[in-house]
């Protein structure tokens, strides 16, 4: 790479894998500054779920009432980056959200389209099995980059499409110099783990988390939208599940998300697993 181009260390894997484990660690050793590369983290309130660790940048710097955007999210990792080095420090990105990462490691120029609220409310009606064939048909690589029950996002690729009329070619302008480095584990062992985190969120007050965000006047479909981890605490609270199939949910669907996680970072070449 060229001198011009600066040096970042990217750390991937799947969720409960040990990512901030190691960037933490690693953080000490070599001066470092960790930025983070989640799309829930970036909301205000949405700690214990998300697995959020306190002074990285790129959290908490959103509204849960508001939708924020990996064109967003891409400029505050930028900034970022540029105040770490600015310190003297070098910038350590950590996170499971593989479109953060390749949108902000690759330099992908995105597409600027604003909310179109009437076709919203038209694909608010279809379920998100649905919304995720008519995205595969339409663009099976951006598909692989959403989680299927993922409405929210779903429907915003969706929205970006119409817009444009096509699918929208991603142009590259890559300005880092990335050392990627990958996590990984055992099947057995990421299960045992993923466990092991479930335990500790609902012990830490996750149901309390969700509680909480609903006071703020969150209505329950805005809550579904943060994922798993916030749905089927939602759908307790509600009395549409019982505890035991709240904590049987949320392992299914962990383990599932994890799966996803390690198809599309195997995709991925300059990946150094350890």
């Amino acid at each position: 790479m060229p001198k011009s181009k600066k040096k970042l260390i990217v750390i991937v894997g799947p969720t409960a894998s040990g990512k901030s484990e190691l960037a933490l660690k690693l953080a000490k050793k070599i001066n470092g500054e960790i930025i983070a590369a989640d799309s829930r983290q970036v909301y205000k309130g949405l700690d214990i779920g998300t697995a959020k660790i306190k002074g990285e940048w790129c959290t908490d710097i959103a509204s849960p009432k508001k939708t924020f955007t990996v064109v967003e999210y891409k400029k505050c990792a930028e900034n970022a980056i540029a105040a770490i080095y600015r310190k003297g420090k070098i910038p350590i990105l950590v996170g499971g959200t593989g479109f953060y990462i390749r949108a902000l490691v690759d330099g992908l120029v995105l597409p600027q389209v604003p909310p179109n609220l009437k076709l919203r409310k038209k694909l608010e009606k279809l379920p998100p099995e649905r919304l995720f064939k008519i995205l595969q048909k339409k663009d099976a690589r951006r598909a692989k980059t959403i989680e299927p029950k993922n409405k929210r996002r779903l429907i915003r690729a969706l929205e970006i499409i119409a817009a444009l009329g096509k699918v929208p070619k991603l142009k590259k302008h890559q300005k880092y110099d990335a050392l990627f480095l990958g996590i990984k584990r055992t099947p057995a062992e990421l299960k045992k783990r993923i466990e092991k985190r479930i335990s500790r969120m609902l012990k830490q007050g996750l149901v309390k988390e969700v509680q909480k965000l609903r006071a703020s006047r969150l209505p329950w479909k805005r809550i579904y939208e943060f994922g798993f981890e916030y749905k089927y605490p939602a759908l307790y609270l509600q009395k549409k599940i019982s505890r035991n199939e709240m904590q049987k949910m949320l392992l299914k669907e962990t383990l599932d998300y994890a799966r996803r996680q390690l198809v599309w970072f195997k995709k991925d070449k300059r990946i150094k697993w350890i």
